[in-house]
């Protein structure tokens, strides 16, 4: 099940909890989050159990204020339906130039993913 991100986050505790969520919701695993977070497996676990939090104007924080945007702009473009935005994430996107996992996990492209999905959410709505 997935649900709509509304908000943006510039509390700690609640970017971290946000960016938790999304891993969930898009079927991520925490290794992956680690990955695009550019943090350790071990950070990711203390972020799970709430013993810390995403610090502010650390690169971790800009990756994941990048993932919720990321999320929010694939909600839209989807329509909200959790199994096509899973799905969109796993094939490969054309005119975007590769599978946009891999892309955002394996070859640090998630600013790129997120400007394409923005722009298809201002097409949409222009």
């Amino acid at each position: 099940m997935v649900y709509q991100i509304a908000e943006t986050f510039d509390e700690p505790r609640r970017l971290t909890q946000a960016v938790l969520q999304i891993v969930d919701m898009l079927g991520l695993y925490q290794a992956e989050l680690a990955r695009v977070l550019r943090l350790k497996c071990g950070d990711i676990g203390c972020l799970a159990s709430a013993q810390q939090c995403l610090e502010p104007a650390t690169p971790a924080w800009e990756q994941a204020q990048l993932l919720v945007r990321c999320y929010r702009a694939l909600y839209v473009v989807h329509n909200g339906e959790g199994v096509a935005m899973r799905h969109w994430l796993r094939i490969p996107e054309d005119t975007l130039g590769g599978v946009p996992h891999l892309m955002i996990v394996d070859d640090g492209r998630l600013a790129d993913v997120v400007a394409w999905l923005e722009a298809r959410v201002e097409r949409r709505s222009g």
